[in-house]
């Protein structure tokens, strides 16, 4: 029996047999069912914030959420955290297979090699006032460099936008690093190429008067498994964001700007923040029952549990407390902990938030792990950002490359006023 989906059109008494690819009927099929009206131009699906419709296809990333499985190509998300870094991660991510030896020492150069930016740049964001917050310094650099990069527009050139996407791997960390300086009011640090991505990242921001700065190792090692788990995670707003501007053949600057943005919002990018606040509203574990009693009746909310696509425990999640212990040996353990742990315990066995399939999400410790690290809570969303940039790019890229893929343009349906005629002012 062939997969396709029957449907009557009760309004019509037809029937309609549309075919089932992957799970999914292609919603340009519902256009045939339609009436005899004027004007019918054939049923539409409505899914407001897109709940349950599939924009694309992708071979990078695959969630099941039902079961926690987070796969970059493949690779479990437990596998390359536990054994990967994160410039390998972001070679399997755009390329689709892990590197040999000599690929992976190539691509390092070559990402090293342009983590230099012009000048200029550095001039354009020494304009914003001191208490510019961070992640609008990064966004709005970020488009800036469009216009230092005119060869991004060349889009359906191969190698050209291969450097465009080298550069923004390589620059996003420096850009980061120089919008923190410039708000604690301190000199831009150039990059140091002979340290490794992460590391060199930590030198950008930390370096102070020592001739060269060496990363403590274990706080390397634990920035670059944070990168790597938040390198990509399917079509979310951001990445959604990216692949509609992309859509309309924008340079990836541009783009890249625009998924950035996206990810300040609060529901997006500022969530490991909210979960910080949350903790030090709490102030002591003798306050959690009260707190958790106030969620329960609604007035409030229990910040970095649950998650759109995961219903059990997020896998990021459980990497990122062990990596928490790892750091809180270097930098002692951040006094929050106690809070966030016992937080966990009574919502993994209280039947309100088990039922509600209210788990630990991504966002639940890193945002511990940062605090630690000295970083301050408007730096955590430019931090996502650097990560995920190699999976807006790649999923950018796979987009362009896509041969089913237009420019963006959902389809709406109209409540307003019908057609009425203009009023003159003095007859209104």
């Amino acid at each position: 029996m062939a997969d396709t989906l029957t449907i009557t059109d009760n309004r019509t008494g037809k029937t309609y047999d549309l075919p089932i690819t992957d799970g999914a009927i292609r919603a340009l099929d519902l256009k045939k069912i339609k009436t005899d009206a004027p004007g019918d131009t054939g049923l539409l699906t409505y899914d407001p914030a897109c709940m349950n419709t599939a924009a694309c296809r992708s071979c990078i990333t695959y969630i099941d959420g039902d079961q926690g499985i987070l796969l970059y190509r493949g690779y479990p998300i437990e596998q390359l955290a536990e054994q990967s870094t994160y410039l390998e991660t972001a070679y399997l991510i755009l390329n689709g297979e892990l590197p040999t030896g000599n690929a992976l020492q190539d691509w390092t150069y070559q990402i090293m090699m342009h983590t230099m930016v012009h000048e200029n740049i550095k001039k354009f964001m020494e304009g914003f006032t001191y208490d510019a917050h961070p992640m609008g310094v990064f966004v709005s650099t970020v488009a800036a460099m469009s216009t230092f990069y005119s060869d991004g527009k060349l889009i359906f050139d191969t190698d050209r936008r291969k450097l465009q996407i080298l550069r923004l791997i390589a620059k996003t960390p420096t850009i980061a690093a120089y919008a923190f300086r410039h708000s604690i009011g301190r000199p831009y640090v150039y990059p140091d190429n002979d340290l490794g991505f992460t590391g060199n990242f930590l030198n950008m921001l930390f370096k102070m008067t020592e001739l060269k700065y060496q990363p403590n190792p274990a706080l390397e090692r634990a920035l670059d498994v944070l990168f790597i788990l938040h390198a990509d995670h399917e079509q979310n707003c951001s990445t959604s964001t990216m692949r509609g501007i992309g859509s309309s053949h924008a340079d990836p600057y541009s783009a890249l700007a625009g998924a950035a943005a996206a990810l300040y919002g609060p529901l997006h990018g500022g969530a490991n923040e909210a979960v910080l606040r949350m903790l030090q509203e709490i102030g002591s574990v003798a306050n959690i029952p009260a707190f958790i009693k106030r969620v329960k009746a609604g007035d409030g909310r229990l910040m970095g549990f649950g998650h759109r696509i995961y219903k059990s425990y997020d896998p990021r999640a459980k990497i990122i407390k062990k990596t928490a212990y790892e750091v809180f040996e270097v930098t002692g353990k951040n006094p929050l902990l106690d809070i966030a742990l016992e937080l966990e315990r009574i919502a993994l066995e209280d039947d309100y938030f088990v039922t509600r399939k209210l788990y630990p999400n991504v966002d639940f410790y890193s945002g511990l792990i940062y605090q630690a690290m000295n970083f301050p809570s408007d730096m955590f969303a430019v931090l996502f950002a650097i990560a995920r940039t190699v999976g807006w790019v790649a999923q950018w890229e796979e987009m362009l490359l896509d041969t089913e893929q237009k420019i963006f343009r959902p389809r709406q349906i109209y409540a307003g006023a019908g057609h009425r005629d203009y009023v003159p002012m003095a007859k209104r």
